[in-house]
């Protein structure tokens, strides 16, 4: 609540993959970081997979000044279950250079052997200069609810403590119910990945919130609403602006009923 009595939202994010990645590629990841401040956003979250591979291209976004997570699209851990130390460094590197505060990864292949590199995971970030917040992906090793379970009590075994990017719309992709994982997982939750699905005969599809078939309001109810949420659907039409802006004020208006209610 602010000094007007007002119920703030958290910060609303877009990560720019939804603006398409052909498109994202054909004018950089800046052009559409300028735009989602234009609509309103409080941030960007910069893919990896969308980088050029510019070290220009990221010293413009780190200028740019909105960039709050970098995302980076290598898991931690090698199929083999060995911490993939080089990943992870060109991760943070590549968070350092954007400034972000913090760093999205999934947790790779990380299994039974994996154990005994959390030490070495935690000697890294104690020097790191962001945060990393760990994604259920679409993957069955890192985006089931068993496997984040048995990898987060691991974790807080060793002493390292890791928030959640609890992704809403990825658990309906490996037929996970996302209200079960909230439940779950929900007190851990750093950041909030909102993403609307929709079933096609042959897969998932993510989708706006309006068009979802599944029930986000009720599963975002059940994580936190003073943390970021972020935009990762579809964000298509002629004046990019607009939609953009609207479905701000759509994640907005969510978490000030949530706080409202809570």
């Amino acid at each position: 609540m602010n000094g007007t009595g007002m119920f703030e939202a958290p910060p609303v994010l877009i990560s720019l993959t939804s603006f398409g990645a052909a498109e994202v590629m054909r004018h950089g990841q800046l052009y559409f970081a300028e735009l989602s401040r234009q609509a309103g956003a409080d941030g960007v979250e910069v893919r990896g997979e969308l980088l050029a591979s510019s070290a220009g291209e990221l010293q413009a976004l780190r200028d740019a000044g909105n960039v709050r997570v970098y995302s980076s699209p290598e898991g931690l851990w090698k199929a083999d279950g060995k911490l993939d130390a080089d990943a992870l460094q060109r991760a943070l590197d590549i968070a350092a250079q954007l400034a972000a505060p913090r760093l999205k990864m999934s947790i790779g292949g990380f299994g039974a052997v994996s154990t005994a590199s959390l030490q070495d995971l935690k000697n890294t970030l104690d020097h790191a200069a962001c945060e990393l917040v760990i994604e259920n992906d679409q993957t069955p090793g890192a985006g089931t609810l068993a496997s984040l379970v048995r990898f987060f009590s691991a974790a807080d075994a060793a002493g390292l403590q890791l928030p959640m990017t609890f992704d809403v719309g990825n658990w309906h992709y490996l037929g996970e119910c996302p209200l079960q994982a909230a439940a779950a997982l929900g007190s851990r939750v750093g950041y909030v990945h909102a993403k609307g699905v929709q079933r096609r005969p042959d897969k998932w599809v993510a989708v706006p919130l309006a068009e979802s078939a599944a029930p986000w309001r009720a599963v975002l109810r059940g994580l936190p609403a003073d943390v970021p949420w972020a935009i990762e659907y579809p964000l298509i039409g002629d004046d990019l602006v607009t939609v953009t802006s609207k479905e701000i004020e759509v994640l907005r208006a969510a978490a000030r009923l949530q706080l409202e209610t809570a």
